[in-house]
């Protein structure tokens, strides 16, 4: 199959688009930069030169692709037309990437109400959410016009990426914080618990959606859950630090944005993805990530921030 995937520079696409190639798929990738180029090509990935506002490449792309991934950016609503323009009426497979802060509560890093969401029953979006499941819901609809669309919503990803530099957006900006101050700091009590999924195990998945899943269909992807002062413990013992700390909300802010602090790392969203096991026999192999902190997370790249997704 010929696949065309956006992000592939990045940690997600960049892995995705590697595990895809060696599963002997023919994969071409957007990057913005040249100098990337020469990483893609290592991995066996075509690089395409362009950014997601090139909206006549990104549709003649999609064109001549038999496959297409979105694994760029969850927020670009002018990529994600001109890909569904792209596609339309071809039947084929296209797989947007979106990000499980949707159901985040903002609760200041505390427990709170923590509850869990299922696929089959999402909540409205808050406010700050809005936009991106505006694009998730336009993509389940692009299912109307013979396209066999699917959104896979992350969790917490950890491990390491199979682009060399590239990190995952949640655990690496908490070391990264810990190597300036000497100090890991959680947001708030560090209550907040947000489900999680290994790097491997997203990878696999995405092969199986394109291979599989059935049009306009919303997948949850996690094998695993963990409160952030247990996962910054861990880190903490991996870095041979002493005992996390709480940060205020506002303080946090300071160091990792609104969006980061509120929500990657301050929020409670836990969930539960029953589809990927029941309609694509996905078995994830990874379901510790305290255990992945502890013996493998300090290796390689991983300490690295990537972008934001």
């Amino acid at each position: 199959m010929k696949v065309f995937i956006t992000g592939a520079s990045g940690f997600i696409g960049g892995s995705v688009a590697a595990h895809l190639v060696r599963a002997g798929h023919q994969v071409r990738g957007l990057i913005r930069k040249t100098e990337h180029g020469a990483e893609l090509k290592r991995l066996g990935i075509e690089p395409v030169i362009g950014t997601l506002d090139d909206r006549a490449l990104l549709i003649a792309e999609a064109q001549a692709a038999d496959a297409v991934i979105n694994a760029a950016s969850s927020d670009h609503e002018g990529a994600v037309s001109a890909l569904i323009e792209g596609l339309a009426g071809s039947g084929k497979p296209f797989l947007h990437t979106s990000g499980s802060s949707i159901v985040g509560d903002a609760s200041g890093g505390e427990a709170a109400e923590a509850r869990i969401y299922h696929e089959d029953a999402l909540p409205e979006p808050t406010a700050d959410k809005a936009a991106r499941v505006a694009i998730d819901r336009q993509v389940l609809e692009a299912a109307q016009r013979g396209i066999r669309s699917a959104v896979l919503c992350n969790t917490l990803i950890y491990g390491h990426g199979a682009v060399a530099g590239s990190a995952s957006v949640q655990l690496p900006r908490l070391v990264r914080q810990a190597q300036k101050s000497g100090v890991v700091r959680h947001v708030g009590s560090g209550g907040n618990t947000w489900s999680n999924v290994h790097i491997d195990d997203v990878a696999e998945l995405y092969r199986l959606a394109l291979d599989k899943s059935p049009a306009g269909t919303f997948y949850f992807v996690e094998s695993g859950e963990a409160s952030f002062r247990d996962m910054s413990a861990a880190i903490a013992r991996a870095m041979k630090l002493g005992e996390p700390q709480g940060w205020p909300l506002e303080e946090a802010k300071k160091e990792w944005g609104y969006e980061m602090a509120s929500y990657g790392l301050g929020s409670n969203s836990r969930v539960r993805g029953e589809r990927a096991r029941t309609l694509l026999g996905w078995q994830p192999k990874r379901t510790s990530v305290i255990e992945w902190i502890e013996q493998d997370m300090m290796a390689g790249e991983a300490v690295k921030t990537g972008p934001a997704a």
